[in-house]
């Protein structure tokens, strides 16, 4: 279980929008309830709107929706970078990620501190938002001194929701998977307005997005240069953003002939909201495996100790800076990345085409504790039940009978790989076989 201490709720009190937080690690150190920010949003309307879309999500159940999901919604994150707030949260299916980034301009106030912590999101502060209309004035306060409200008793507000280890897992996967995103399509405010209406009313529908020009057209299926949309109803959130759009931008790898993940990004006054989509509605980001090669190198826990101590909140993240300043390769550095991924301190930025520092406030727990897969795979490697053959094979003996490995390619003659072949990250035996190469060019070192 994950516990919440707030000193009192979240609450819009006049024209003021006090956020309540609870724990978290900044620039200065850990604290109890940080204190970021206090200032006026320039632009209230699509602030509130965004800030509202983010909770949605953080309650909505895509794949299977049921009753009563959302009481246990997870409290949005937020971190302070001194230039900008984000704000990150994630569905209760682990499939849909969204990130409302407040930039400078959208912002104008005194900066307290840097750092991440989660934020208070309560029924009546949803409602409040809700009622933000076109022209109000519009204060933030990201830390409890700001709040013009109390409790009667003055008791601290304390939440308790479960915090399963495969939506921490997805965190993870998100920044890897987006990294290796290109931007594929971008359209202008009215434009983007048509296509997103345009699209199947069926929230489940799936279908291919190719750019044509200066506009997207939706593809039956997939063809060179198309973005995978799995689940048009996962869009949602954007909906009422639409009126406030300067822009929609739309990410993704390069097409094959499966299903992939993809970003949509809406380009807001002063403001971006993305949202990163799993490969399908059914398959949360924590299954995808994308973390799993980086992790199986054997320097990349120091490289990640190294790395890590380098990192101060900075509003992004350089990975050449980071090679200079650590001595590190910048393969390492993005090998130590991911590791760092895992414990939720780094994010990806889209538009920015970089990390960039938080950490999440929530319980510590080991990487490979979060990755069975690679957890099972030193199992093997330990039980000497790896033979390395010439020609990039592999054969690795388990319970269930000997698996042929083709080590570069990735292939298996696991029940695993036929299933999935390689979309949703190595198998355990890959994964052995792997580790077991590397150790043993270390050795010949």
């Amino acid at each position: 279980m994950q516990a919440y201490s707030y000193v009192r709720p979240s609450a819009i009190v006049g024209d003021h929008l006090g956020f309540s937080t609870s724990g978290g690690r900044t620039a200065s150190g850990l604290a109890g309830n940080p204190r970021f920010f206090s200032g006026v949003i320039t632009q209230a309307a699509p602030a509130a709107a965004g800030l509202l879309a983010l909770a949605d999500v953080a309650l909505a159940r895509y794949h299977q929706p049921r009753a009563g999901s959302g009481a246990f919604s997870r409290d949005p994150v937020v971190t302070a970078d001194g230039e900008r707030l984000r704000f990150e949260s994630f569905s209760a299916c682990g499939g849909v990620y969204a990130r409302l980034d407040m930039m400078g301009g959208a912002l104008d106030g005194e900066v307290f501190d840097r750092g991440t912590t989660n934020v208070d999101v309560n029924r009546p502060l949803r409602e409040a938002l809700a009622r933000v209309g076109g022209r109000d004035p519009l204060h933030l306060g990201v830390g409890a001194d700001e709040l013009t409200v109390t409790t009667l008793d003055g008791a601290v507000v304390e939440k308790k929701v479960p915090l399963p280890e495969r939506w921490l897992r997805g965190f993870a996967e998100v920044q890897v998977i987006a990294s290796g995103f290109d931007l594929r399509g971008e359209l202008a405010g009215m434009a983007a307005v048509r296509f997103l209406r345009g699209l199947p009313k069926r929230a489940t529908s799936s279908v291919w997005v190719v750019p044509t020009g200066r506009d997207l057209r939706v593809v039956a299926g997939p063809t060179r240069g198309a973005v995978c949309l799995s689940g048009v109803g996962r869009l949602a959130t954007l909906h009422p953003l639409l009126r406030f759009a300067k822009a929609l931008r739309v990410y993704g790898p390069v097409a094959g002939d499966r299903v992939e993940s993809s970003a949509w990004e809406l380009e807001l006054p002063g403001m971006r909201y993305t949202l990163v989509l799993s490969p399908e509605a059914w398959r949360g980001f924590s299954g995808e495996g994308a973390v799993l090669t980086d992790l199986a190198g054997e320097d990349v826990s120091a490289d990640a100790d190294v790395v890590g101590m380098l990192l101060n909140f900075e509003p992004a993240v350089e990975v050449g800076l980071l090679a200079d300043r650590s001595g590190l390769s910048p393969e390492r550095v993005r090998a130590a990345l991911t590791q760092l991924g895992t414990a939720g301190r780094v994010g990806y930025d889209l538009a920015e085409a970089g990390h960039f520092h938080r950490e999440l406030p929530y319980d510590k727990v080991s990487v490979e504790a979060l990755n069975p897969r690679l957890r099972a795979a030193r199992a093997l490697v330990e039980a000497d039940a790896v033979r390395l053959e010439g020609e990039g094979k592999a054969h690795v003996t388990t319970a269930g009978g000997v698996r042929e490995v083709h080590v570069t390619s990735g292939s298996c003659t696991c029940a695993w790989w036929f299933d999935h072949r390689g979309s949703r990250g190595p198998c355990k035996h890959v994964l052995a076989a792997r580790i077991a190469v590397r150790a043993r060019e270390e050795a010949v070192r």
